[in-house]
């Protein structure tokens, strides 16, 4: 039995109820005030705004239902699927030459599979390395052996950060599933949805919180302001402290570790601002930043995923 007398299928049957009924509820609200009249324009796109990060509240779902139902094969793909399409999109947004095709099959169709097949065999050790030390001194000598030189360091350098966010950083989500957890009978499962859900609150409510009492715009974004962020941060704290039933955790180290989720995912939507920013693709365009891409939907995953990761598997293995 885990805390609160719930055993664990009883606790991913009530957590997935419970986000399906608020993720009802959410869209049916947000729905019904983006149809009311005579919305000014900044009420109009404050609304598309929350109700943009209220449906991300379904990808949760789909993640924790394929997690829970089709196991962790599942799972593993799902995710290898979202590492491709954020990478395929960073790519995107960055110069390559005809012979930089090389690294991008390496990247695409070798970086993946392996990464996320290490994982699923839970070799942790190589799961770690392969990427940051073997791919990386990899990456150059395929790119030095095309003899193209021109930009060398700047065009490996770009693939290299992509493959680090967009693979190593991502494939650390599901990752937290395989940490062996025996404290409160908790499970590396319910750990992840746990990370999930204080990484989506703190979005959700740094938002809505900006919203409601404005401020100054931080660098990070222009709809989320100082205020905003001070705001919502103690909000998902707060969550977090509430949630701590389905961690390893104490009331206290779920407040202490939701704090940890919460300071390096902002941390991540910064970095991923000054890189978008230097690839002259963050504009203030409203449409553009409400119709969110992959890279954005997952900035605050890039850095959140691996803090919270190795600090549990160092405080709490």
């Amino acid at each position: 039995m885990m805390r609160l007398d719930f055993s664990v299928e009883e606790a991913y049957f009530t957590v997935l109820s419970v986000l399906i009924a608020l993720s009802i509820v959410g869209t049916w609200i947000g729905s019904y005030l983006a149809s009311k009249p005579n919305l000014s324009e900044m009420r109009t796109n404050r609304i598309n705004l929350v109700n943009s990060r209220v449906r991300a509240s379904w990808g949760l779902i789909i993640i924790f239902a394929v997690a829970v139902y089709l196991g962790q094969v599942a799972l593993l793909i799902l995710f290898a699927f979202i590492s491709f399409f954020t990478l395929r999109e960073f790519i995107a947004l960055t110069p390559t030459r005809r012979r930089d095709h090389l690294i991008l099959v390496i990247a695409f169709y070798v970086a993946i599979p392996v990464q996320y097949l290490l994982l699923g065999l839970k070799q942790i050790g190589p799961f770690t390395l392969f990427i940051p030390v073997y791919l990386f001194l990899a990456l150059p000598v395929c790119m030095a052996l095309t003899r193209d030189t021109e930009r060398f360091l700047e065009r490996v350098a770009k693939v290299q950060w992509g493959i680090m966010i967009c693979i190593f950083c991502v494939s650390h989500a599901p990752a937290i599933t395989t940490i062996p957890l025996t404290r409160f009978n908790s499970n590396g499962l319910m750990l992840m949805l746990y990370f999930l859900l204080v990484l989506y609150f703190t979005d959700l409510f740094q938002i809505m919180a900006s919203a409601m009492w404005g401020g100054k715009p931080t660098y990070a974004s222009p709809f989320k302001t100082k205020k905003g962020v001070v705001y919502g941060s103690l909000g998902a704290l707060a969550m977090g402290w509430a949630l701590f039933w389905m961690t390893p955790f104490t009331a206290l180290q779920a407040l202490l570790m939701s704090l940890v989720i919460i300071v390096s995912g902002s941390f991540g939507a910064t970095v991923m601002a000054a890189v978008k920013r230097s690839l002259g693709t963050k504009r203030q365009d409203t449409s553009l930043l409400i119709t969110r891409g992959a890279l954005d939907r997952m900035e605050m995953l890039f850095f959140a995923a691996p803090v919270f990761y190795h600090t549990t598997l160092v405080f709490f293995t």
